[in-house]
């Protein structure tokens, strides 16, 4: 079958080092870190009390009053990314055939700020049903697509992908998969997540999986570092518009890079935990390698999952190693989870972002908040472009997310010719 070649053609970013993609990028080499005390709440007797919320984002003045009301915060973050996407792409909708073009986002968790707000206000009216209408329709995962559609007629495929921190690797993968096969034009790609609620930190808090680093939050996400503990939770949105090329050539679209490949595994192995030996990480790797028309030594960089996490980091670099051999030593990898902290469902669209511009760019974002300390499970040799950014030719580069459950997402960029 003659597959179709998928370019990326316009970026949208609301995260916590920037609200836009050049702040967002800015921050990134400049070793911003996103992780503050979290304001959203009281965390007085939380565990951890400090995240990378988004900061200075004012809903109104991206939406009405009344529209704003119906829109979770997960919802708002990913249309103001779409429209700063489509807007960089400088599609012009209305010469387009919009049976054409489609939606696929990645969420993880969805409404849960509003859902939490609800139940609680539920029980404080003495267990009379006094729900909000709009609680549904603000909660579900799905609706972010449909909200998008709506504003700008979009009727193409339409879906979000679910699959907790891999959820917006899958859906770029999917979106990638319906343009080659011819189904779509444009596919409007992506990933939002708003998780921070009391009940989400607590949740998390109780599995230890969250950094407790409460006099130093700027710090206390430092990927592969011996004395990491915990990852730092995080929300915002990431977009990207994939186009068919001969399409974007057509109407003389920029082009930032190409998708080249895509794949999906799982672990098989543990409700939370990775597999130690990095199985699944290994096997998707590969796959995406492979699905791309490459060979393990045309990478020059890996985006890492890199949560911060005791095990994960471990499992990762095992996984790294085994795929790329003697490779690994004369390549980049970083974590950018070091100043954006944890998206959870929106982290491989952000990060998605942070990789084609490092390709478009050939510059690599470092990993931040390495102490020196060395975990004697990780090896040094390795290239984690600690500390500041390294400008280098980017040919091609893979970015991985893995997700509770054992389920495993990686996309291949490289940079586009004709």
């Amino acid at each position: 079958m003659n597959l179709k070649r998928v370019v990326v053609t316009g970026l949208g970013a609301v995260t916590p080092v920037g609200n836009n993609v050049p702040d967002f990028w800015n921050s990134l080499l400049n070793g911003v870190s996103g992780s503050k005390p979290v304001t959203l709440f009281d965390v007085s007797n939380h565990k951890t009390q400090f995240a990378c919320e988004v900061k200075g984002f004012d809903p109104a003045v991206h939406f009405d009053r009344k529209e704003a009301r119906k829109l979770d915060r997960f919802t708002q973050y990913g249309i103001v990314a779409t429209r700063e996407a489509i807007l960089d792409s400088q599609l012009k909708t209305e010469e387009e055939n919009l049976d054409r073009i489609g939606v696929v986002y990645g969420v993880g968790i969805g409404g849960l700020p509003y859902y939490e707000e609800q139940v609680a206000e539920f029980y404080r009216s003495d267990l009379v049903p006094r729900i909000n209408p709009f609680l549904i329709p603000k909660m579900i995962s799905n609706i972010i697509g449909g909200h998008i559609s709506i504003e700008y007629g979009f009727r193409g495929p339409n879906f979000v992908c679910s699959s907790a921190c891999a959820s917006s690797n899958h859906a770029i993968g999917e979106a990638f998969n319906l343009i080659r096969l011819g189904k779509a034009d444009v596919i409007v790609a992506g990933g939002a997540e708003a998780p921070l609620t009391p009940c989400s930190i607590g949740g998390f808090n109780s599995m230890h999986a969250l950094s407790t680093r409460n006099d130093s939050p700027e710090t206390a996400s430092r990927p592969f570092c011996k004395s990491r503990d915990g990852f730092v939770m995080a929300e915002g949105a990431g977009c990207l518009i994939l186009e068919e090329l001969e399409h974007a050539l057509k109407r003389g679209a920029k082009i930032y890079a190409e998708v080249a490949g895509e794949a999906a595994t799982a672990d098989a192995y543990h409700i939370t935990a990775s597999h130690p030996e990095g199985s699944g990480a290994i096997l998707v790797m590969r796959n995406a390698i492979e699905d791309a028309g490459l060979k393990p030594e045309d990478i020059d960089y890996v985006n890492a999952h890199g949560t911060s996490t005791p095990v994960g980091d471990v499992s990762e670099v095992k996984a790294i190693q085994e795929v790329f051999g003697e490779h690994a030593y004369k390549m980049n990898i970083s974590s950018t989870k070091s100043m954006t902290g944890h998206l959870l469902g929106a982290a491989g669209a952000v990060e998605a972002i942070a990789t084609t511009l490092a390709i478009k760019n050939d510059i690599i974002p470092p990993t931040i908040n390495f102490t020196g300390e060395e975990d004697e499970n990780i090896d040094y040799k390795l290239n984690f472009t600690f500390g500041k950014p390294q400008k280098r030719t980017v040919r091609a580069a893979l970015s991985n997310t893995f997700g509770f459950g054992g389920l495993n997402a990686a996309i291949v960029l490289k940079k586009f010719s004709k």
